[in-house]
């Protein structure tokens, strides 16, 4: 399994360091790694090879490999591959959830309790908003796969991804003047850069498939 560090994380951490902030991120740098043990577990459970892990401003991302034969032209193949898809992208949330309802029955000091289930609870909205790579998308792609095939779901979710964001902008751009907490903005920011990223994907791959076609054609 290969392993990456993404660089922007060191920004992240001089940001939270000089806005005092440090304390919070350190907590959800913490729980993004067990959230993301959810999504291991369940995946080699599900017989799933990890293929790669990225430690990311917001946390930590585990890819798995998909084997050959799992690209079944067949449908019900198919719709098995996105339904394991679907079950390891709600092991994260779920993971974070136990952790919170834990929490409400260890007899440990309140603060630290209310900034753990504070911080899971960030973590498990944050991963379950419908805007992909995150689990949310993930889960949405897999339904949509399932009821629609691959190239309309990409497409439905590449459009749903923009729209999603664009609504958060707008109510972020409230809650930063309100709160005036630099992290709302970094958040949104690193939520344009995951959408911008992948309309970047879709685009090309849409380039590719469009030179196929011609070839097909002529």
């Amino acid at each position: 399994m290969r392993f990456r560090i993404d660089l922007k994380i060191f920004l992240f951490v001089i940001l939270f360091y000089f806005t005092k902030q440090i304390e919070i991120y350190t907590y959800m740098m913490i729980f993004a790694f067990i959230h993301e043990l959810g999504h291991l577990i369940t995946g080699l459970l599900m017989k799933m090879k990890p293929e790669k892990m990225e430690l990311l401003p917001f946390g930590i991302a585990i890819s798995f490999k998909i084997n050959v034969e799992e690209y079944n032209q067949k449908i019900k193949k198919g719709n098995m591959l996105e339904v394991k898809k679907i079950i390891v992208a709600l092991a994260g949330p779920i993971t974070n959830l136990l952790i919170i309802l834990i929490t409400f029955n260890l007899n440990i000091d309140i603060d630290k309790s209310l900034t753990i289930i504070y911080t899971n609870l960030l973590i498990m909205i944050f991963n379950l908003l419908p805007i992909y790579p995150l689990d949310g998308g993930r889960i949405l792609k897999g339904i949509l796969h399932i009821n629609s095939g691959k190239r309309k779901s990409t497409k439905y979710i590449n459009n749903i991804s923009k729209i999603i964001v664009t609504i958060i902008t707008a109510i972020s751009s409230i809650l930063i003047l309100y709160f005036e907490n630099i992290s709302i903005f970094l958040i949104v920011l690193y939520l344009w850069y995951l959408v911008i990223t992948e309309d970047l994907k879709y685009k090309n791959i849409q380039v590719i498939y469009e030179k196929i076609l011609e070839n097909d054609i002529s």
